[in-house]
């Protein structure tokens, strides 16, 4: 469903959708990495990495795990684990059940563990590679209290580290269906970076579970141009639905230039 449109040459515009604008969004904070890889059921960030490898000129190494072409590994997860632990891996992505202000992220569930009235799927070494991932892109489509919460009922992964910790990998960002943060490293706390079209500071402070930071004029997010939706349409949804065709079908259906 288009959301949104982007002006061209002062007459024209192209709808866009909010997936589209997320995957823009997503890649153009993966510019300038040499290698980011992208866990499982993660189509939007998949999409991303594709697009910003794109726009690198073939210079970035992209690893989606379950893809048989857009993969570098052949050993699954153990060797992903494997290649962030000699760090070469620059940028990775994470998300949660619930998500708290400090960056810390619940896999496991809801309610005091072990007694959890909610089980989520499982933590899967998301702690391991929160340390050693320099540039780790928290990722949830809803935003809403109840995923994004003032404390997690469980510490999956932590999101900062006692001073005198070794952590060359943490949060770089926290995106959402509504607006972007940045998470400041001294304060320990996400920062509100811009605010998605159709979508207000008030809304976000109410449907935001947890403190932030926000500068008095908060801009909006950069809607996709006319060549990021070529590239999205052309040639990352083609590359994309090897690894998810449903998803791919779904955005791009009815799209001039997409899949479907």
């Amino acid at each position: 469903m288009s959301v949104g449109s982007t002006p061209q040459d002062g007459s024209t515009a192209i709808d866009w959708r909010a997936e589209e604008l997320l995957v823009a969004t997503i890649a153009d904070m993966l510019e300038g990495v040499r290698h980011v890889a992208v866990g499982a059921s993660s189509p939007i960030p998949g999409a991303a990495a594709l697009l910003a490898q794109q726009r690198a000129g073939g210079r970035m190494r992209v690893s989606v795990l379950g893809s048989e072409r857009d993969n570098f590994f052949t050993d699954g997860a153990r060797e992903l684990f494997d290649c962030a632990a000699q760090g070469r891996i620059d940028a990775f992505f994470l998300g949660g059940g619930q998500i708290d202000g400090a960056a810390n992220i619940n896999l496991v569930g809801i309610g005091a563990y072990p007694r959890s009235r909610v089980r989520f799927p499982g933590s899967f070494g998301s702690a391991y590679l929160y340390f050693l991932v320099p540039r780790v892109i928290l990722f949830r489509v809803e935003h809403s209290p109840r995923v994004l919460v003032p404390r997690v009922d469980f510490v999956s992964a932590p999101g900062t580290s006692p001073e005198h910790y070794y952590r060359p990998g943490g949060p770089y960002a926290l995106v959402t269906g509504r607006c972007i943060f940045l998470f400041d490293k001294e304060r320990r706390r996400f920062r509100l970076a811009s605010v998605h079209p159709g979508h207000t500071l008030a809304e976000i402070r109410e449907q935001t579970g947890f403190d932030f930071d926000s500068p008095e004029a908060v801009p909006q997010t950069a809607v996709p141009t006319r060549k990021t939706l070529d590239e999205i349409r052309h040639v990352i949804a083609t590359k994309i639905a090897r690894t998810y065709p449903a998803f791919a079908a779904h955005l791009f259906d009815g799209v001039p230039g997409g899949t479907g």
